[in-house]
This record gives C-alpha cells, sequence and structure tokens, in this order.
C-alpha cells in the first residue's frame, strides 16, 4: 500500500550547514499492517511519518501510495492526503468551533460527503469513542484524552484507507493514556492500515504486525513484536529497550 525508497531528508541549520535527519530509508507497508515506529529522541521516527503524507518534503527518495508517487509535482498532495488520517500529539482541534463541526468540516468542504451523511458518520464515531454527549461542546472543556479521541475519530471522517499517529499519547496525563490506546486498538482490530510513532512499549507489543527501531536515521531493526522484545539483534536496540523497559 505504502512504498518508500532511498528517502533522505536534510534540514538546514541556523548557521549555514545542513544535518541529515533521514538517511536512506526503504520501507514497504501492506494494506493492514500495524506498523510501530520507536527509538530514542531526535532519531528521525516523526520526520520520517511527516514524509509520508509531505508535511515535510523528502529531499531524496521516492514514496508511493497505491502505487501512486505521492511526491512526483504532478500529483494532487491534497487528494493524496484525504486516504492518509493523521494524528499529532498536541490535537489540532479547531478551538472556536464545536466537536461536531471540528468533525464535519472537513468532509463537507472537501465535498467527500453532505453536511447530513457527514453528521450521521460523525455521530456514529462519537458512539463509538463513549463520547457522543460531548457533540456540542468545544475543546476547550474536555480533557487532553478525550481530545485525542475527537482528533482521532476526525481523521476517521474522511474515510482514510491508513492512519498515522506521531506520538498520540505524549502529551496526555498518565490516566488519560490508556482511553486513548484503547481507541487505537479497536482500530487496529477493525483492519485499518495504521503507522504508529510511539513511546508505548506495551502497545507495540499487543497490536503491531511489525515493529521499526530507528536510531540515527536510519531503520537499525525491523521484525515482528515478539521477536522484536525477546531476541533484538543489534546492541544498539538491546540497549535501548534495556532502558524502556
Amino acid at each position: 500500500m505504502i512504498t518508500v525508497k532511498h528517502l533522505y531528508k536534510e534540514f538546514e541549520n541556523n548557521d549555514g550547514t545542513r544535518s541529515e535527519i533521514l538517511k536512506d530509508i526503504s520501507l514497504n507497508i501492506e494494506q493492514g499492517e500495524k506498523i510501530v515506529v520507536v527509538g530514542p529522541s531526535g532519531s528521525g521516527k516523526s520526520t520520517m511519518l511527516r514524509c509520508l503524507n509531505l508535511l515535510e518534503m523528502p529531499t531524496k527518495g521516492e514514496i508511493f501510495l497505491d502505487g501512486v508517487k505521492i511526491n512526483d509535482p504532478s500529483t494532487n498532495i491534497n487528494k493524496i492526503r484525504q486516504k492518509m488520517g493523521m494524528v499529532f500529539q498536541s490535537f489540532n482541534l479547531f478551538n472556536n468551533l464545536t466537536v461536531m463541526d471540528n468533525l464535519t468540516l472537513a468532509p463537507v468542504k472537501l465535498k467527500i460527503m453532505g453536511k447530513e451523511e457527514a453528521s450521521e458518520k460523525a455521530v456514529a464515531l462519537l458512539q463509538r469513542v463513549n463520547l457522543l454527549e460531548k457533540a456540542d461542546a468545544y475543546p476547550s472543556s474536555l480533557s487532553g484524552g478525550q481530545k485525542q479521541r475527537i482528533a482521532i475519530v476526525r481523521s476517521l471522517c474522511m474515510n482514510p484507507e491508513v492512519m498515522l499517529f506521531d506520538e498520540p499519547t505524549s502529551a496526555l496525563d498518565p490516566e488519560m493514556v490508556g482511553e486513548v490506546l484503547d481507541v487505537m486498538k479497536q482500530l487496529a482490530d477493525d483492519g485499518m492500515t495504521m503507522v504508529v510513532v510511539t513511546h508505548e512499549m506495551g502497545f507495540a507489543r499487543e497490536v503491531a504486525t511489525r515493529i521499526l527501531f530507528m536510531s540515527d536515521g536510519i531503520i537499525m531493526e525491523e521484525n515482528s513484536p515478539d521477536k522484536f522484545f525477546d531476541a533484538p539483534e543489534t546492541p544498539r536496540l538491546r540497549d535501548f529497550l534495556s532502558k524502556v523497559l
């Protein structure tokens, strides 16, 4: 479903020098896979995720979704982004709109569905995450866990083919993490293709079909959860796991 070939990403520093954040990343993601990306801070995890929908433009390399090269200048990236839901660590809800208006704005504006259909879908999804009573509330009245569940629902309202999660629980108080992870587990059980950057190792072990370990801008190791946690192949991963488990 997603193919990444020889992806590089450089950023320019304040002094005019350049830092290479991603170094020759190649990756295939099949439909229905749950890819969890872990690694130390600064390893390039979020940058790689943001390259998948061109929130960051790669310096070099190719990215394909359903066989379409999305970083070709002739590709309509806004059409591609409709297929890729994105959930950020900081929620990114519109504070001046009610929850229902947050959910229905994009599908109606982009003419993906009419107002009535969008509202019906939003109601069904709110019921699913146990937040229907918040439909007319404003984001400022919600807890962090509720905001993040609403952010996930907002992406689902677009009927995406794949969901990208950029550390979706890192801004939450510990007691709110579980309610967001539960929604993500439901999505995984329903067969949604997912790429998740996270520090939640329990979630990685339970949900992932494959775990990628990134360090210094490369994918250093990838494996099934059992092998990843129980038989790490590289000293760098063994060291990382000794600190986070």
